[in-house]
């Protein structure tokens, strides 16, 4: 069953968090440190504050209330999505997946870009019906109830979702965890999922050597950093998510520091994340983990990752379109991609990062309808 989902966070829970954020208990720091330790304790001290004594989370309610929220119970799962269906016949749907630390806000400014192109100075042959859950155990999904969530059995709940919503011909996009839905989405249901589209392919090596170019040695080795110096939370919560969650889900204040780190660290906004998001964007996407209590369900997902018993698909049949941003953290040469997907389509864009429909919403879209344009 589908069941209309207002978002209506009760007044008690929001006095919760005033409190805690007046009582926060903040970290020394070295002077003369910067991002190279963490978040800046100054930096987050005024993030603190503008959530404390500005930010208006029921101007956020009712933006989200704007768009058409559902939920429904998928294998055990509470899931809960968007459906923004497009005003124009022959619309496209497209099954539109997040990742962590993200969630569906990553895709408010997209949204009505996709369903109405006439009204953003598209074209009506370009819209799309657009289905977009939360991750099972993410923001308004709930935090998972069962072991065994691993991104294989997500995308069978997302397949499920759009034959319920009786979609017979859908195309997938994501990044993040988002594309390794969208991948195995392809993989498991070709026969209605027409084509993916991918801001963040993740492959392994060849066990052949390929040539690379200067480029593609480049991103290797910023890979190679980001591995050393940037992925320790990946290992944390695929390991002991439940050990961090115990931090992250008491304070507001350490789980603002663990997300915003990310958001900087990770998207095209030269050291400084407001200059890529806005500081309402940055809390509005942490209040989704705050007021579900879905940090600690999110983190799950890095551990059933790393203990799942199925692999990923050796190739990829439909046809993928692979959008390739300058600051997303995984770049992997274009050969080596080529031997797990269907590539039939490559793009470079000149901006944004590695949450390209938050950081470059109208680059995001163009992309976006160019590739399905080849499908369609």
């Amino acid at each position: 069953m589908i069941e209309p989902f207002e978002i209506r966070v009760d007044d008690m829970v929001l006095e919760d968090l005033h409190d805690r954020l007046v009582r926060v208990r903040l970290p020394d720091q070295i002077e003369g440190t910067g991002w190279e330790y963490g978040i800046p304790t100054d930096y987050l001290a005024d993030l603190i504050a503008h959530w404390r004594d500005t930010y208006d989370w029921r101007a956020h309610e009712t933006r989200l209330n704007e768009l058409d929220h559902f939920r429904t119970g998928i294998d055990g799962q509470s899931i809960h999505f968007i459906h923004a269906r497009s005003p124009h016949a022959g619309a496209l749907p497209l099954l539109l997946t997040h990742g962590w630390p993200g969630s569906i806000l990553e895709f408010l400014d997209v949204i009505p870009r996709l369903t109405d192109p006439e009204a953003h100075g598209g074209d009506a042959a370009d819209a799309f019906h657009v289905i977009a859950p939360s991750l099972p155990g993410y923001g308004f999904s709930e935090p998972t109830r069962t072991p065994g969530w691993d991104v294989w059995r997500i995308a069978r709940a997302f397949s499920e979702l759009m034959s319920r919503l009786n979609y017979p011909r859908y195309g997938a996009q994501g990044g993040d965890w988002g594309a390794q839905v969208a991948t195995r989405t392809g993989a498991l249901d070709a026969e209605h999922c027409t084509a993916i589209h991918l801001n963040m392919a993740i492959v392994d090596p060849p066990q052949d050597p390929v040539p690379l170019t200067d480029d593609e040695k480049a991103d290797l080795a910023g890979m190679a950093h980001f591995q050393r110096d940037e992925a320790g939370y990946a290992l944390e919560q695929g390991t002991k998510p439940q050990t961090v969650g115990v931090a992250l889900n008491d304070s507001p204040a350490g789980l603002l520091a663990w997300i915003v780190e990310k958001f900087r660290a990770w998207s095209d906004c030269d050291g400084h994340p407001e200059n890529a998001f806005t500081r309402d964007q940055l809390i509005t996407n942490v209040m989704t983990y705050w007021l579900n209590q879905t940090i600690t369900s999110s983190a799950r997902l890095y551990w059933e990752l790393m203990h799942s018993e199925e692999a990923g698909p050796e190739f990829v049949e439909v046809p993928t379109g692979v959008a390739r941003y300058p600051k997303e953290v995984f770049r992997f040469p274009r050969a080596w991609v080529e031997r797990r997907y269907n590539v039939t389509y490559w793009s470079e864009l000149p901006r944004g990062g590695h949450f390209a429909a938050m950081e470059q919403p109208e680059l995001f879209v163009d992309d976006v309808r160019t590739f399905f344009r080849t499908v369609r």
